[in-house]
C-alpha cells in the first residue's frame, strides 16, 4: 500500500479525494490537513459520519513528508507551488490540482502571478490522462487540467488535424455551482443562481489560455481559443459545446471513435450529451455533428470527480505503478 495524503481537504474536491481513497485498494489515507487544521474529517464533512475517522492536522511539510509517499494538493491557485515545491525536495510524489504547475511559465505569469517554484516546473506532467497516460507513468509531479479544459479539449482536440486552424474557435461552457469553491460570494447565492444562468469573465477567463495552449502543444496548431463560461443552477456537472469550421470533410462520430478506441472512460454518444449521466463519474462524453464544413462538438463531465479529483486519483495510480482504473468511480447520480 502507498501512503498518501490530501492537503486542502476541507473543500468540495478535497471531500471527492477522500470519499475515493477511503476504499482504494493500492493507497492508505495517513495524512489529511488544511490551513487551519485542529478538527476531524468528519466535523468538516458530517457526510462522513460513521464512514471515517480521521484527524485534520494544520498543513505542515515536515509531516507530510514524514507520513506520505504522494500527496493531493487541493489548494487555491497561488497557494500550492509553495508548498509543493518543498514536498517535491524531500523526495514526495505531488499530485496537484491547482492551475500552478499546469502551463508553461510565461502563460501562467501572464494570467496567475509570478511563479515560485521555476525549478520544478518543467518536470509537471500535465494529467490529462487520455493524452499524457505514459508519460504520468515517471513522473513525480502532475499537474490535474482545470475542468473546463478537461472537457474542452478531450472534445475538441481529435479534430484539431480537421480544422482550418486560422478561423476561430468558439467554446461556450456551462458549470454547477460547485466548480466556483465553498467560498461565499454573491454570484454563487441561492438567490442569484437559482432559476437563472448568466456568463462570467467571457472572453477574459483564464481557462482559455490554458485551452490554447495545450493544442498548440499536443498538435502544434496556434487557435484563436474563444471562452465564455456560463453559470447554471445546478451543483454539479459541466457541459461544453465547441464550434469549430472544417478544412475538409470527415464523419466527426468516426473520428471520436477512432480516437478514443481504447479509452475506457471515454464515452461517444450517438445523441446530444447531458451532465445528468456523467455526474459522479470519472466518465467524459461526447457528441460531434456538422453541417457542411460547421462543426459542433459538445462533451459532459463531473466537474469535480472527471474535472478534478478523479482525474487527480487517476493520475496518481498510473505515477504508483496501479491500474489507472483502480478505485475510480463509475456509476452516475442518477435519476
Amino acid at each position: 500500500m502507498v501512503k498518501v495524503g490530501v492537503v486542502g481537504a476541507s473543500g468540495y474536491t478535497g471531500l471527492e479525494l477522500v470519499k475515493m481513497l477511503v476504499t482504494h485498494n493500492g493507497f492508505q489515507l495517513t495524512y489529511l490537513a488544511t490551513t487551519q487544521g485542529d478538527t476531524m474529517i468528519e466535523q468538516l464533512h458530517p457526510s462522513l459520519v460513521d464512514v471515517i475517522s480521521f484527524p485534520v492536522e494544520k498543513a505542515d511539510a515536515d509531516a507530510v513528508a514524514a507520513s506520505c509517499e504522494l500527496v493531493f494538493l487541493a489548494l487555491p491557485h497561488k497557494a500550492s507551488m509553495g508548498f509543493a515545491k518543498e514536498l517535491l525536495d524531500k523526495g514526495v510524489k505531488v499530485v496537484d490540482l491547482s492551475a500552478d504547475y499546469r502551463l508553461e511559465l510565461d502563460t501562467y505569469e501572464a494570467h496567475y502571478c509570478e511563479h515560485e517554484d521555476k525549478a520544478h516546473l518543467p518536470d509537471a506532467t500535465y494529467a490529462l490522462i487520455e493524452y499524457y497516460r505514459e508519460e504520468l507513468k515517471g513522473s513525480n509531479l502532475a499537474a490535474g487540467p482545470g475542468c473546463y479544459p478537461t472537457a474542452t479539449l478531450l472534445g475538441i482536440l481529435p479534430f484539431i488535424p480537421y480544422l482550418d486552424t486560422n478561423a476561430p474557435l468558439f467554446v461556450d461552457a456551462k458549470s454547477g455551482v460547485s466548480g466556483a469553491g465553498k467560498k461565499l460570494s454573491e454570484t454563487t447565492h441561492f438567490v442569484t443562481v437559482n432559476d437563472n444562468i448568466f456568463a462570467y469573465n467571457p472572453l477574459k477567463h483564464r481557462h482559455a489560455p490554458e485551452i490554447a495552449e495545450k493544442i498548440e502543444k499536443i498538435h502544434g496548431a496556434k487557435m484563436n481559443v474563444n471562452f465564455v463560461p456560463h453559470l447554471i443552477p445546478a451543483t454539479r456537472g459541466e457541459l461544453v459545446s465547441v464550434y469549430a469550421i472544417l478544412k475538409e470533410d470527415i464523419d466527426p462520430l468516426e473520428v471520436l471513435k477512432k480516437q478514443y478506441e481504447n479509452d475506457p472512460f471515454i464515452r461517444i454518444r450517438e445523441n446530444p450529451v447531458d451532465i445528468k449521466s456523467t455526474a459522479g463519474t470519472h466518465f467524459c462524453d461526447i457528441y460531434a455533428a456538422k453541417n457542411g464544413n460547421a462543426l459542433f462538438v459538445s462533451s459532459a463531465i463531473d466537474n469535480l470527480l472527471r474535472g478534478a479529483s478523479s482525474q487527480a486519483l487517476a493520475a496518481a495510480n498510473l505515477m504508483c505503478g496501479y491500474d489507472e482504473n483502480m478505485g475510480i468511480p463509475t456509476i452516475s447520480y442518477v435519476p
